[in-house]
């Protein structure tokens, strides 16, 4: 597993921080990583992106790519075609990941929004990317209601495309979780058809460096280099 694509069922769910935990928990165990972001939608330039978050959360060890920057927060094809820029193609995605790979342990292809998120005016999208490398999925979702339809829809177009799903993880599962989240936990493997392999904590992000490295082992499962137990 030397290249692995970081999807979520959808915007906002906490994909950027499980990629960062993820890259956390490689580097200290001596694994090189490697962060690829292909298309960077609604931020400026010179502002910090998502990649700058993994790198600061991670550690600087991180190598990371942005292959694409687009100002308006919008789906990347929609953002590209409104700036009057290039859109990324998957074949440049592959491209990249796998001349990172050829130099690192372990390279995370973070995604922009949901797995069928259209990244150019052909319809492509990081299910593209990741048929192309032949790479597995891991899929991040919410914790609450609404999430077991929202994975089964991802993970249910991973398979028709002959996709592997890695497994779930949680992107921000809350301090104090309701009855819905907590049921969630048991019910998303099912879901998914695949296991779930962690929950991050709501707010994790806003940790301290440090703290966020020394204990984000404890939010995964051994499947991603963790020591969680599945519940």
């Amino acid at each position: 597993m030397s290249v692995l694509m970081v999807s979520g069922t959808g915007t906002e769910i906490g994909k950027t921080v499980v990629t960062a935990a993820v890259a956390a928990v490689a580097v200290a165990s001596g694994r090189s990583v490697a962060v690829l972001k292909p298309a960077q939608t609604g931020v400026a330039p010179g502002e910090p992106g998502d990649v700058f978050e993994v790198r600061r959360l991670a550690g600087e060890t991180v190598t990371g790519l942005e292959l694409a920057r687009f100002p308006e927060p919008l789906a990347p094809d929609t953002a590209a075609r409104r700036a009057g820029l290039t859109p990324v193609r998957p074949e440049q995605i592959a491209e990249a990941a796998e001349k990172l790979a050829t130099e690192h342990d372990l390279v995370l292809v973070e995604g922009a929004g949901g797995l069928l998120v259209r990244f150019d005016d052909q319809g492509a999208t990081l299910a593209d990317a990741a048929r192309l490398l032949g790479a597995p999925v891991l899929v991040v979702a919410p914790a609450g209601l609404g999430t077991l339809n929202s994975t089964a829809l991802t993970s249910e177009a991973l398979r028709t495309r002959g996709l592997e799903c890695l497994g779930v993880v949680v992107g921000s599962m809350p301090a104090e979780p309701d009855l819905a989240a907590r049921c969630n936990l048991d019910d998303l493997p099912v879901a998914a058809g695949a296991p779930l392999l962690g929950a991050v904590p709501a707010g994790a992000g806003a940790l301290a460096p440090a703290e966020f490295r020394a204990r984000a082992a404890s939010w995964l499962t051994a499947e991603l280099g963790g020591n969680r137990t599945a519940d």
